[in-house]
C-alpha cells in the first residue's frame, strides 16, 4: 500500500481554517456587511457597460438551469460555475471594489462571486430536498474567511514579482470556502485547494504592451475554476498534497526558485477588519491618494493649465512598479492602471468616474499634455510605511510647478478615505456610492429598500440568501 504523503503546512492550515473557524468578531462581520453592499453596487454599475455584459449569460444561449444560481443585475439562472464567473466579472469590472495591499495585492471582494453563487444555488436546492440552506450571515462569515486566506497569503508572498497574477489568491481562497460550503471536510478542502495552487496564470494582460480587458474578468475566471475544484473534490477527485513543496516540480521550486510560501500570521479576521474601500472614485488603489490630492488641488490648478511647467508625483515603490506608465494608453484597462492618467483627470475635472477611462474622455488633448509634464519620484518612507503592519499607508504627494516659478503646496495624502483609519468618515460616502450604483439599475423604491436593509446589521444577518437575491433581479418587463 502506498504511503500517504504529508500535506503541505500552508494547504493544511487553510483547509482547517475554512472548515473549523467560526468568525465572531463584530468588527469583521460589520465590515463584511459593508463589503457585500459595496460589491453588489459595483456589480450593478457594471451592467451599464456592454464590454462586461457581453460576457454574461449561459454558454449555450437560452439555457436555464433548474435550481441554478442567479446573477445579480440580470435575469440569468445559470450553473454555479458560469454564475460564479459572471458575478465575479461584474463585481470586478470597473475596478471599484475593495482592495488589499501588501507584498501582493488584490481584491478580496472578488470572492463574493463564488460565495453568493454557491449560497444562492444551495439555498434554492434546499427547497427541493437538499439539507444545506444559507442565510446572509453565512455569506458574511464565509467572506471573512475568504478575505483572510487571500489577504494573509498576500502579506509576505509577492507573486507579481515572479509574473503571477494575484487572482491565484482569489482562486485559492474561494476554492477553500466553496468546498467547505458544499459540506467538505478538511481532507476534501485540502484536495480542492491543492488543485487551485496548480493554476497560476501570467499577469501580462495587466501591463504594456498587452494591457487589456482580461484583467476585468480574470477574477471571474478564477472563481469559476474555484467552484469547479470544489465540486470535483466533493465528487471524490484526488488532491496533490505537496503541490507547493514537491522538489523540482512544486509551486515553490518552479515559481519561487525554492523560496517558501508562508502565512505571516495565524488565520483569524485581520484582513476583513482592515480592508480598503474604494469610496469615491474607481482608481487602482496605489493611486487613490494621488487622486485625492489632485482633487484638492483642482480649484487652484484648473484656471492655470497653460502655465504649468511640471507636475511632480511622489509615490511608493509598488505604485512605481505597476502603474507608472508613459506613452500611449490603448483602452480603459490601460488608463485605470496609469497613475499619471488618473491624476491628470483629477486635476482637470475635480472628479474621476468610470466614464473618464473611456475613449471619449481620453481624447481630450489636455490629458496627455498634463501627463507629458509629470515626473515620478520615490519616497522610501512611503514604501516603508506601506509595508508597516501597524500603518499600511498608501501615501502619494502631488505638486504642480508653474512657469513663473510659483507652485502649489506639495500635497501629501497618507491614508485614502477607504482606509480603516478613516472608516467612520467613509461610511456615509459608501452608502452614497451604493445608492448611486444601485440607482443605475433599479427604481428609487428599490434603492431605498436595499439601502435601508444594509443599514441594519441585524436585518441583513437574519435574511435568507434567496430573499436578498430576489431584490437584485430586474423586474420582468
Amino acid at each position: 500500500m502506498a504511503q500517504e504523503r504529508q500535506t503541505d503546512d500552508v494547504i493544511a492550515a487553510i483547509a482547517d481554517y475554512a472548515v473549523n473557524y467560526d468568525p465572531t468578531s463584530r468588527l469583521a462581520l460589520d465590515t463584511a456587511r459593508l463589503c457585500l453592499m459595496d460589491s453588489i453596487g459595483c456589480a450593478l454599475l457594471a451592467m451599464d457597460y456592454q464590454a462586461c455584459t457581453k460576457l454574461l449569460g449561459p454558454v449555450v444561449e437560452g439555457t436555464v438551469v433548474p435550481n441554478g444560481a442567479r446573477v445579480l443585475g440580470t435575469k440569468f439562472q445559470l450553473d454555479p460555475v458560469k454564475a460564479a464567473f459572471d458575478t465575479g466579472a461584474a463585481i470586478r469590472w470597473l475596478d471599484f471594489n475593495d482592495t488589499w495591499l501588501a507584498s501582493e495585492w488584490g481584491h478580496p471582494s472578488d470572492n463574493f462571486g463564488a460565495i453568493l453563487t454557491l449560497a444562492d444555488h444551495l439555498s434554492r436546492k434546499s427547497k427541493f430536498g437538499s439539507t444545506r440552506s444559507f442565510g446572509v450571515i453565512d455569506v458574511l462569515k464565509y467572506a471573512v474567511k475568504a478575505y483572510e486566506i487571500q489577504g494573509v497569503l498576500a502579506l509576505q508572498n509577492s507573486f507579481n514579482r515572479v509574473g503571477i497574477d494575484h487572482v491565484l489568491l482569489v482562486k485559492v481562497a474561494s476554492t477553500a470556502v466553496v468546498t467547505a460550503m458544499l459540506g467538505g471536510d478538511v481532507k476534501q478542502v485540502e484536495n480542492a485547494v491543492s488543485n487551485a495552487w496548480l493554476d497560476a496564470t501570467l499577469r501580462t494582460y495587466r501591463h504594456a504592451p498587452n494591457t487589456g480587458s482580461r484583467k476585468s474578468w480574470a477574477a471571474g475566471d478564477a472563481l469559476g475554476r474555484a467552484v469547479r475544484f470544489g465540486l470535483n473534490a466533493m465528487a471524490g477527485e484526488m488532491g496533490y498534497p505537496t503541490a507547493l513543496t514537491a522538489p523540482g516540480w512544486g509551486f515553490q521550486d518552479v515559481w519561487f526558485k525554492g523560496g517558501e510560501i508562508t502565512l505571516e500570521r495565524e488565520l483569524d479576521s485581520y484582513v476583513m477588519e482592515n480592508i480598503l474601500f474604494k469610496v469615491s472614485f474607481p482608481a487602482e488603489f496605489h493611486a487613490q491618494t494621488a487622486v485625492e490630492a489632485a482633487l484638492e488641488l483642482h480649484p487652484e490648478v484648473e484656471p492655470r493649465l497653460d502655465e504649468i511647467e511640471q507636475i511632480i508625483i511622489t509615490s511608493q515603490e509598488s505604485a512605481l512598479r505597476i502603474i507608472d506608465k508613459t506613452g500611449p494608453l490603448n483602452n480603459p484597462a490601460d488608463r485605470d492602471h496609469c497613475i499619471q492618467y488618473m491624476t491628470a483627470i483629477g486635476l482637470l475635472k475635480g472628479n474621476l468616474t468610470a466614464e473618464d477611462y473611456e475613449d471619449e474622455a481620453a481624447a481630450d488633448p489636455r490629458v496627455d499634455q498634463l501627463r507629458d509634464k509629470m515626473v515620478m519620484k520615490h519616497d522610501q518612507r512611503f514604501t516603508d510605511e506601506y509595508l508597516d503592519a501597524g500603518k499600511r499607508s498608501i501615501a502619494n504627494a502631488v505638486q504642480v510647478l508653474f512657469k513663473d516659478g510659483s507652485s502649489t503646496t506639495n500635497l501629501t495624502v497618507e491614508y485614502p478615505i477607504g482606509h480603516r483609519r478613516r472608516r467612520e468618515d467613509a461610511k456615509p460616502l459608501l452608502f452614497d456610492k451604493f445608492r448611486a450604483n444601485v440607482g443605475t439599475q433599479f427604481d428609487q423604491a428599490r434603492v431605498e429598500q436595499l439601502t435601508s436593509l444594509f443599514s441594519d446589521q441585524s436585518a441583513i444577518e437574519t435574511m435568507v440568501v434567496d430573499e436578498l437575491m430576489d431584490l437584485l433581479v430586474p423586474v420582468a418587463d
